[in-house]
């Protein structure tokens, strides 16, 4: 029996369980592909407070290394199914059934598709939806960015170290990263933002050769020619282990308070799987933190 069960690795996670063991909690943590989260596709980050200019993989085996110290690391498993009702709960992977008296549900959320022919055929043959992890392969090739907000600029500005041009596509008319992203973004010779354009369709056989877009004023259709496509038009939560058992929005998003409670007593949700307003590396964090806080109290509440 445990105290708290946390499903997923990433920075919210991660916190939770340095948390978790600075409180001697008996605590384990479960992540079905790799350490880090999302954070691990994040090629700089510069706005963590105290580690400035690091890797996201640096970043993500530090925290790893950090929660070690308290002798929590992550189970390399993946997490099917939950009963979160009643006061001692259950979590099953396909291996085995575990108990706890609470749960942190912490699995993030991932890159949402355009939904446009030939994505889904060409994923991995030039479209992609990590730079981080892709844009080295596009070394002297031309690369197209679909999305206009922090994910698609940074993607932008990462890929024009590889790429000779690289074209930004957003479908708004304009972009809506942070402004001190845009200014960099526009201090770059070979990149070229077309805003208000939508995506008609990814083009190729074997491997992408191209992207047809249309402007939403004038009506014209163009193609770009692009060996790689990157999509970054935001995220879906991955909450499908916890449809129908604790309370989403109409997006799948857990509705959580501000001390990451759900609607379930002993359940709470922490990091990008939570609805709010910000969704960064440091509030993700802050999550972990305040929930094991409420962790606390709840097991001296209900002993």
């Amino acid at each position: 029996m445990y105290d708290v069960i946390i499903i997923g690795a990433g920075p919210a996670g991660m916190a939770a369980a340095i948390y978790a063991g600075r409180a001697k909690l008996n605590a384990v943590m479960f992540e079905k592909e790799f350490v880090g989260g999302q954070v691990t596709k994040t090629y700089e980050v510069a706005n963590y407070p105290g580690i400035a200019d690091v890797i996201g993989p640096e970043l993500a085996l530090k925290m790893q290394a950090h929660a070690k110290e308290y002798g929590i690391e992550p189970i390399v498993e993946e997490v099917i199914d939950i009963e979160p009702e009643g006061k001692i709960k259950k979590v099953m992977t396909k291996n085995k059934t575990y108990e706890s008296r609470t749960i942190l549900l912490a699995m993030g959320a991932s890159w949402r598709e355009i939904g446009v022919p030939g994505e889904k055929k060409l994923k991995a043959r030039g479209v992609s939806y990590c730079a981080t992890c892709d844009g080295a392969f596009f070394n002297g090739k031309n690369t197209v960015v679909v999305g206009g907000g922090n994910r698609g600029v940074e993607d932008a500005i990462l890929l024009a170290k590889f790429s000779p041009k690289v074209y930004l596509v957003q479908d708004l008319p304009h972009l809506t990263a942070q402004k001190i992203l845009q200014e960099k973004l526009s201090s770059l010779d070979n990149v070229e933002v077309l805003t208000n354009q939508q995506v008609l369709e990814i083009l190729g056989e074997d491997k992408v050769t191209g992207i047809k877009i249309k402007d939403k004023e004038s009506g014209e259709e163009k193609i770009l020619e692009v060996e790689g496509a990157f999509i970054a038009v935001g995220m879906t939560p991955n909450s499908e282990i916890v449809k129908g058992k604790v309370k989403t929005d109409q997006w799948g998003y857990i509705l959580a308070n501000e001390n990451c409670e759900t609607d379930i007593p002993g359940v709470y949700a922490i990091g990008d799987i939570r609805d709010k307003k910000l969704r960064q590396i440091i509030t993700a964090a802050a999550d972990g933190a305040i929930a094991i806080n409420a962790v606390e109290k709840y097991l001296i509440e209900n002993p």
